[in-house]
């Protein structure tokens, strides 16, 4: 039986070792679930710490990293399954596809993409998977305030907007992961 399956989005080049914590406390409650972890395939940074404390803890994880950031990011070889891709596309196909629920720590550009990219296949029907903001200690309040302004200017749809689960610590964010919360 494949357990349920959570994609953490984080970065992978902070050296902030607040933000390394809250990562290695995810991947800790992963574990502690018994749930699986799929990741972006790096052994550094955020990525490194989530995917390291969720396997310390017993989870399963899954890395999928595209082949031309292998030593950049580190590939996590550590990971129970590492997939390789061609190309960040491949990648982040592959990590949806292996996802239950998906969860956005705090992070650059890279981690940005992957979740607008998410987060707009799930407004547009292509999945129906939680897609949940961790908004720690307001990381993403610019962000947040700039999305609600495009709202309203009716930019960004209402049934839109709501299709992103915004939450401000560990706690609310796991409830919103929750598998009852994902047939929602």
């Amino acid at each position: 039986m494949v357990s349920y399956s959570v994609c953490v989005y984080c970065s992978a080049s902070t050296t902030d070792p607040d933000l390394i914590s809250l990562a290695a406390r995810v991947g800790t409650e992963i574990a502690r679930r018994g749930w699986q972890l799929v990741s972006g395939g790096g052994h550094v940074s955020m990525m490194g710490a989530v995917a390291t404390a969720a396997r310390a803890g017993g989870a399963h994880t899954v890395g999928v990293i595209p082949k031309h950031l292998v030593h950049r990011e580190v590939a996590d070889v550590d990971a129970d399954e590492l997939l390789v891709t061609d190309t960040m596309r491949q990648r982040k196909q592959l990590m949806e596809a292996r996802a239950d629920a998906f969860l956005t720590l705090p992070g650059g550009i890279g981690t940005l993409e992957e979740l607008f990219e998410t987060w707009t296949g799930g407004y547009l029907g292509e999945h129906t998977k939680p897609v949940v903001l961790l908004n720690a200690n307001g990381f993403y309040d610019g962000l947040l305030s700039w999305i609600d302004e495009l709202s309203q200017r009716t930019m960004v749809p209402a049934r839109a907007r709501d299709r992103l689960v915004v939450v401000p610590d560990l706690p609310t964010a796991f409830a919103a992961l929750e598998p009852a919360t994902a047939t929602q």
